[in-house]
């Protein structure tokens, strides 16, 4: 059985295999704000970011959902989701002979409501009336701005099996990582006994901790750091469980509220899982998780012709790559690279470099277009990297002129700076959107 494609855009004429997901929708929350990940959010949501030179990040969400075989999906969207919505139109596309669909649920004034969204379970409350007339027996909640490989079959068929009113995705994670999300305790039938959401008391995650035996059972990382089972934030809920769920429980978050919930209800196990996964949450997260691909064998795949990561065709030709040195980088289509060095870097579609320049550590989107498609005030006359710059470990959105000579070293080791239209975060040099650096800038 397969997935159809036409005009290169993925199709939902998905049939029925031996894990039959055409009972079960999924529902991505695509309105995130993303203060943490300010400047580039200023012009887009988190889940239409930009991702490993191809891709936006709501692509991994819809795309394991169409590897899995879930031809219905809703995106709820909310904060700045222009382009998100603009990138999802061009992307995707449903078969008319099928019942598969991608619906997109944009925060709307309703008579009953008034408000926007103030959490990611009032984000679902608000549309529960398309959920109500989905034919599903299984809601999948997912969030539109992590990095996983996940094949939702496999949970749906433990979901099943263990009769479970709820099942939440869970992976083993260290201190660290654990403080930051939600716990959880389970016994050895994997039937969840606690949930905590970002528990930061020493005490508390010393009685969330994974025994011995558990350990053993969930193949945790030799070294043992890995004490704790943490939500990856991915619900699969029966449809009347998450129903009356949202109608009898006002909160407005999924983890603070409503898990923990229908956690002391019972009947909720956690499908642990093996592989990458990352949220994308700050400059840090996003920065790592980008130059991570540059990896001879990266743990995110998108390497899986299988279980492709989906994103939208450009009709670009090759780059172009003239007597430059480059290592262990991606350059997308429609670049055209001069530079004397490119290395541990990601170039993005119609990314120009010019000669002697340098380019380290460092992520460039690229450009929706080679030159403005009409004069603006907004954005510099042309988008290159001039001559002999030197880039180190930054980032550089999109439609950015960079003159001669500048140089973006953090020279005074900064983890935090505020400039006109260039910043640091987590000591990543960031410059915005349509930011123009005059020559011989030094940072």
């Amino acid at each position: 059985y397969t997935t159809l494609f036409r005009s290169n855009r993925p199709s939902f004429n998905i049939q029925k295999s031996s894990n039959d997901m055409s009972r079960t929708a999924a529902i991505i929350l695509g309105g995130g704000q993303g203060s943490r990940l300010f400047p580039l959010t200023l012009w887009r949501c988190k889940p239409a970011m930009h991702f490993g030179g191809h891709y936006r990040l709501i692509d991994v969400p819809i795309s394991n959902a169409i590897n899995s075989g879930c031809n219905k999906i809703y995106v709820i969207t909310q904060y700045l989701s222009t382009s998100l919505h603009q990138h999802i139109f061009k992307t995707y596309r449903c078969d008319s002979f099928t019942s598969g669909f991608l619906e997109l649920l944009p925060a709307e004034e309703k008579h009953q409501n008034r408000s926007w969204f103030a959490g990611t379970a009032d984000a679902v409350r608000q549309n529960i009336d398309y959920f109500i007339d989905s034919p599903v027996d299984y809601f999948l909640i997912l969030s539109g701005d992590q990095l996983y490989n996940m094949d939702f079959q496999e949970m749906l068929h433990f979901a099943k099996q263990s009769q479970a009113d709820l099942v939440i995705a869970t992976l083993p994670v260290r201190e660290n990582e654990a403080k930051r999300m939600g716990v959880l305790q389970v016994n050895e039938d994997d039937f969840i006994i606690d949930f905590k959401e970002k528990p930061q008391d020493k005490a508390l995650l010393n009685r969330l901790q994974l025994s011995d035996q558990q350990r053993q059972k969930f193949k945790v990382d030799p070294d043992h750091s890995q004490h704790y089972l943490g939500s990856m934030g991915i619900y699969l809920f029966k449809r009347e469980t998450l129903l009356e769920l949202l109608q009898t429980n006002s909160g407005e978050d999924f983890g603070k509220h409503l898990i923990p919930t229908q956690v002391a209800k019972g009947k909720c196990a956690a499908y642990v899982c093996e592989g990458y996964w990352e949220d994308i949450g700050t400059i840090g997260s996003y920065y790592n998780a980008n130059l991570a691909l540059t990896e001879a064998r990266p743990k995110f795949n998108c390497y899986d012709e299988a279980r492709p990561i989906f994103s939208n065709h450009s009709h670009l030709p090759g780059a172009i790559i003239a007597d430059a040195h480059v290592k262990n980088s991606i350059i997308c289509d429609g670049s055209i690279v001069e530079a004397d060095e490119v290395s541990n870097s990601i170039l993005g579609r119609r990314s120009i470099i010019h000669k002697g320049a340098i380019i380290r550590d460092s992520y460039l989107m690229g450009n929706e277009y080679f030159s403005p498609r009409s004069p603006s005030s907004r954005l510099p006359e042309q988008f290159h990297i001039g001559e002999n710059c030197i880039i180190r470990k930054s980032i550089i959105d999109m439609h950015v002129r960079i003159g001669r000579g500048v140089q973006l070293i953090n020279k005074n080791n900064l983890d935090n700076y505020d400039g006109d239209n260039i910043y640091i975060r987590d000591g990543i040099i960031v410059v915005s959107r349509g930011a123009s650096i005059p020559d011989g800038f030094i940072l």
